[in-house]
C-alpha cells in the first residue's frame, strides 16, 4: 500500500457549536395540519429530533464510532479520496469494496464491517472474511470534492485505481447500492480487477428497453412510482448549485432534505421512521454532509450523471460479464424489474428475495446484507 495517510475523523468544537446555534435558532414555519408526510418532511418529527440534535446528540460518541475502524488518505486522480480499510481475519481475506450513494454516507456501513471482516466473532468461519474497503465517494464527507461534477462511471475509474495503483490489488469484488449500485455497475464492465459484484439496487437500463408483457408492466409501475420522488433528483441533476445556497446555510434544510427520502425509501412502519432508524443513525449520516459542507458537491453525482449519459449502461447492449450477486429488498424504492430484464445486463449468478428492508440495505438490514454478500463468496467459490 502506497501514497496513502492515515486519518482520524475531527471536526471542530467550534464547528459543533456553529452548527448548535443555527439548529437552535431556526425559524420554524406553518405546515397544513393534516400534512403529515405528504407535503415533504413532518414538521413535528422536525422540530423533535431538532430538539434532540441541539440538546442529547452526542457527536464525539458517534465520531469515536466511527474511528474504530482504520481510515485513510489517498490522492488518486488528482484528488484525496477518503476510506475505511478494514483488513480480514483468515489467511486470504477477499477484498471488497463497497461503495454507499445519496444521500447516505460510510455512516451506512458501520454494522456491517466487522462482521464481514470478522465473521468468526459472530458465529462464522474465518475464511469467509473480507477485506472492507469502504471511500466516501468524491465530493461526498471527507473526500475531495471533484473540479467539476464526476459521475459514476468516472468515479468507477477512480476507486478501481484506488484499488489497484494505490493499495495494490490484483482482483477484488464490488458491491453497492444506490449511486455505489451504478459505480459499481461500471466496475463490473469496465474493469478487469473487478471479477464479480453484487448490488442491492437496478439504477441501469438497457437500451433496447423492457420486452414482453411483465417487463412493460414494471417499466408503467416504475415511471407512475416515480412521479413524486423526481423532484429532487431534476433539481440536482440540473440546477445544483442554486439549491446549495440556501442548503449550505442551513443544517435543518439538509437535515429535512435528507430524512425525507430516509422515511419514504425504507421499510417503515408507516411513517414512523424510527421503526428503521435512531435519532443518532439519521444524525451521523447528516452530520457528514452538515459538518464537511459537501452538501453541494455531494449533489453534483446527479449532474454529472446526465452528462455521461444517464442511466444506459452500454448504448451497444453490452452485458456485465462477471458474476453478479443481486439483492432484492422489498422496499426499494427503485422496484425491480423482472429477472429476465436484469440478465440482459448483467450476468446474475446470484439472485435473493430478501424478507424485509428498503433502499439503505446494508444499515436497516445489517444481518441480512452481510448473510447475502458471504453466500455470494461462497458461491463464486464454485463457479
Amino acid at each position: 500500500m502506497t501514497a496513502c495517510q492515515p486519518f482520524s475523523i475531527d471536526i471542530p468544537d467550534a464547528t459543533l457549536e456553529t452548527i448548535r446555534e443555527k439548529v437552535a435558532a431556526y425559524p420554524w414555519h406553518e405546515m397544513p395540519d393534516d400534512g403529515g408526510w405528504q407535503y415533504g418532511t413532518n414538521l413535528d418529527y422536525m422540530k423533535e429530533i431538532a430538539d434532540y440534535w441541539v440538546n442529547q446528540f452526542d457527536w464525539h460518541k458517534q465520531q469515536a464510532e466511527l474511528n474504530r475502524f482504520t481510515h485513510f488518505k489517498a490522492d488518486v486522480d488528482g484528488i484525496k479520496i477518503h476510506f475505511i480499510h478494514e483488513i480480514g481475519s483468515g489467511p486470504a481475506p477477499t477484498p471488497l469494496l463497497i461503495s454507499h450513494g445519496w444521500p447516505g454516507s460510510i455512516a451506512e456501513f458501520m454494522q456491517i464491517i466487522e462482521p464481514l471482516t470478522h465473521p468468526e466473532r459472530f458465529g462464522g468461519n474465518a475464511e469467509d472474511s473480507f477485506t472492507v474497503i469502504a471511500p466516501s465517494l468524491p465530493g461526498f464527507g471527507f473526500s475531495d470534492r471533484p473540479p467539476r461534477p464526476w459521475g459514476p462511471r468516472k468515479m468507477a475509474a477512480t476507486f478501481n485505481s484506488l484499488m489497484t495503483d494505490i493499495l495494490g490489488y490484483d482482483s477484488y469484488i464490488a458491491q453497492g447500492g444506490d449511486w455505489g449500485g451504478a459505480i459499481t455497475s461500471w466496475l463490473g464492465l469496465e474493469h478487469d480487477a473487478c471479477s464479480a459484484i453484487h448490488i442491492n439496487i437496478l439504477t441501469m437500463r438497457h437500451p433496447d428497453g423492457p420486452k414482453g408483457v411483465e417487463e412493460k408492466a414494471w417499466a408503467e409501475r416504475f415511471e407512475h412510482d416515480q412521479e413524486m420522488e423526481n423532484g429532487y433528483r431534476t433539481q440536482q441533476a440540473t440546477k445544483p448549485q442554486t439549491l446549495s445556497y440556501a442548503m449550505m446555510d442551513s443544517p435543518v434544510g439538509v437535515a429535512a432534505w435528507i430524512i425525507e427520502k430516509f422515511n419514504s425509501w425504507s421499510d417503515t412502519d408507516g411513517d414512523d421512521i424510527e421503526s428503521a432508524y435512531s435519532k443518532d443513525e439519521l444524525l451521523t449520516n447528516i452530520m457528514i454532509y452538515v459538518a464537511t459542507r459537501t452538501f453541494n458537491s455531494a449533489s453534483w453525482i446527479y449532474y454529472g450523471r446526465r452528462e455521461e449519459g444517464g442511466r444506459i449502461l452500454s448504448p451497444e447492449g453490452k452485458r456485465v460479464e462477471v458474476p453478479t450477486g443481486c439483492a432484492l429488498f422489498p422496499k426499494e424504492m427503485l422496484a425491480w424489474p423482472p429477472r429476465s430484464y436484469v440478465e440482459r445486463i448483467y450476468n446474475v449468478q446470484h439472485w435473493t428475495d430478501m424478507p424485509r428492508g428498503g433502499h439503505f440495505g446494508a444499515m436497516e438490514e445489517p444481518l441480512l446484507m452481510v448473510n447475502d454478500l458471504r453466500s455470494f463468496l461462497n458461491s463464486l467459490r464454485s463457479i
